[in-house]
């Protein structure tokens, strides 16, 4: 199985198909690579692409100390992940936790991304310390319950909250696939993450003034019924100038999975404008309430 090492010497494993132009595909805390196989599939005809497991998502490595799992480790492994592969700039495609990790990248080495694609970000993001405090509790009691009774429970569970119902009953097939990888996932590294990855990220809101300087063209996607990431949704609209906004609707939190032929062409579109040079920054002239006039 192939593997890359990174700066820290933690193996993960990755899988590509295509090649061309490189993507390079971040996924989401309950997916692993496995997740992004309708992209692999589609982009392959076309593209490189590569999709690679997590620290603490076997079979990438599982380490045991929490020092070793971090939003700056998610970040500088995507960076490792180029580095290995040879490659000097890739478009970065993040999906809920893996958007953190591409936004995050994107912001400290934007030299290496051609482009960024943020799909359901900002679950845990808020202006109100009360909301904040919860979801940190949320995730730390979740850590303990997956330490205490495995996986197997806690992806049944997980696979049915509110973000992702609407993806059980649309397409149950393809839910159950979905789960059933969960519930392969390392207990260890998945509790590992919870408590040193997402609960210690900062909130989107914290990012404003670096929000800003972003140039890079950056496309935000989310689910109309992923109702923790639409707010911040629409404020990383509002606070990357070179960023556009897509809303897939009746969709939830998984949206490359739930709504993968939707989810794709917005991606594929929103390459080649990228590619062809098309890809603007929004006209500073737009940015008004009103209707009529300026």
């Amino acid at each position: 199985m192939p593997h890359l090492t990174v700066d820290d010497g933690i193996r993960l494993y990755y899988e590509e198909a295509g090649s061309g132009t490189p993507i390079v595909c971040v996924h989401e805390f309950a997916g692993d690579h496995r997740s992004y196989e309708p992209q692999l599939r589609y982009f392959a005809r076309r593209y490189r692409i590569i999709a690679y497991n997590a620290r603490g998502y076997p079979p990438s490595d599982v380490p045991a100390k929490a020092e070793r799992y971090s939003q700056e480790r998610a970040r500088d492994d995507v960076r490792a992940v180029l580095d290995a592969l040879g490659l000097p700039k890739a478009h970065v495609v993040g999906i809920s936790m893996g958007s953190y990790a591409a936004l995050h990248f994107g912001l400290a080495y934007p030299e290496r991304a051609l482009s960024l694609v943020l799909g359901g970000c900002g679950h845990g993001s808020t202006t109100d310390p009360a909301e904040r405090q919860r979801f940190q509790e949320d995730a730390a009691r979740t850590a303990a319950t997956l330490e205490a009774g495995g996986m197997a429970g806690f992806a049944q569970s997980y696979g049915v909250n509110p973000t992702r119902v609407r993806f059980s009953r649309k397409d149950p097939r393809g839910w159950k696939e979905f789960a059933d990888q969960l519930a392969q996932h390392s207990a260890v590294g998945s509790a590992m993450t919870l408590r040193n990855v997402q609960a210690k990220r900062p909130s989107l809101y914290e990012l404003g003034d670096a929000l800003a300087k972003l140039t890079l063209p950056v496309l935000i996607a989310t689910g109309d019924e992923d109702w923790p990431c639409l707010e911040p949704a629409l404020f990383l609209k509002r606070a990357i100038p070179s960023a556009a906004l897509a809303v897939l609707p009746t969709t939830g939190h998984t949206l490359n999975i739930e709504e993968p032929g939707f989810f794709n062409l917005l991606c594929d579109e929103f390459f080649h404008q990228v590619e062809s040079g098309r890809w603007t920054p929004r006209d500073a002239a737009a940015v008004t309430a009103r209707s009529f006039g300026r």
